[in-house]
């Protein structure tokens, strides 16, 4: 095991409500990942290792990793996480994992991402990357929370305007946030598979959806991502496999 992982420090650590919070370790020279991936964090406990993953909020170019946590009460691991402190120590497994990457699919003009809760991580990555921008002419987001005050990145979001990398290319992005619980005229008010069933969410973005030119990633929930799933399947996309090109690609994420 003591060859597999690396010892990491935390270097800051950020609670932005009492179940979410975001975090950042050092990146190991070596440690390479794709926007969309995650990666394996740990504790030592007893004589053994707990481990989860997480999906990395950081930039493939990033000095340092960031990851953005749901505490869950009653979890293992979220009660390390919820005590974590700058300068603490983090198991980090060596190697990125995960097949979540726009790359997979071979075609497509409009990337349309849908999440829910810690979803969104693999998102805000693949965000930061250039090559994304300038191979598809849309890029849309939606985040669905229960609450308003749980759309932490929309501020995030925002600052792509001014990345020195991505700026440029910000008008392609079309963001819809999304609550389930709390009402208000800024948001949209519906779960996915619902905002795609009747419409809502491609009025939202102004954006058609298509089978020629969409191509969907989903994560979040696992719930979500089975209802949203079959909610693409009901308006006729596919799912993309290796030897088979679709339009849907998905993970869970809680």
């Amino acid at each position: 095991m003591e060859q597999k992982f690396t010892e990491e420090t935390v270097l800051w650590v950020k609670h932005h409500t009492p179940k979410l919070m975001t975090f950042a370790i050092t990146r190991p020279e070596n440690y390479r990942f794709t926007a969309g991936q995650f990666a394996r964090l740990g504790f030592r406990e007893g004589e053994g290792y707990i481990w989860r993953a997480y999906s990395i909020v950081s930039a493939e170019y990033a000095e340092e990793l960031i990851f953005f946590a749901v505490l869950i009460e009653g979890g293992a691991m979220s009660a390390y996480l919820n005590r974590l402190q700058e300068n603490d120590a983090i198991l980090l497994d060596k190697v990125a994992q995960g097949f979540f990457i726009p790359q997979r699919f071979p075609d497509g003009r409009d990337l349309i991402m849908l999440s829910t809760g810690s979803g969104i991580a693999p998102f805000l990555s693949i965000l930061q990357q250039p090559e994304i921008w300038q191979r598809f002419e849309t890029l849309a987001l939606a985040h669905c929370v229960s609450y308003n005050n749980d759309l932490i990145f929309n501020q995030q979001i925002d600052k792509l305007s001014k990345h020195p990398l991505v700026g440029e290319f910000v008008a392609k992005l079309r963001f819809i946030g999304m609550t389930t619980r709390e009402y208000d005229d800024q948001h949209l008010h519906f779960r996915l598979p619902e905002s795609l069933r009747n419409g809502a969410l491609s009025q939202a973005m102004n954006l058609p959806f298509e089978q020629t030119h969409s191509r969907f990633m989903i994560c979040g929930n696992p719930n979500m991502v089975r209802d949203t799933f079959q909610a693409l399947l009901d308006l006729g996309f596919t799912m993309h496999r290796n030897k088979l090109a679709g339009q849907i690609i998905m993970e869970n994420g809680f």
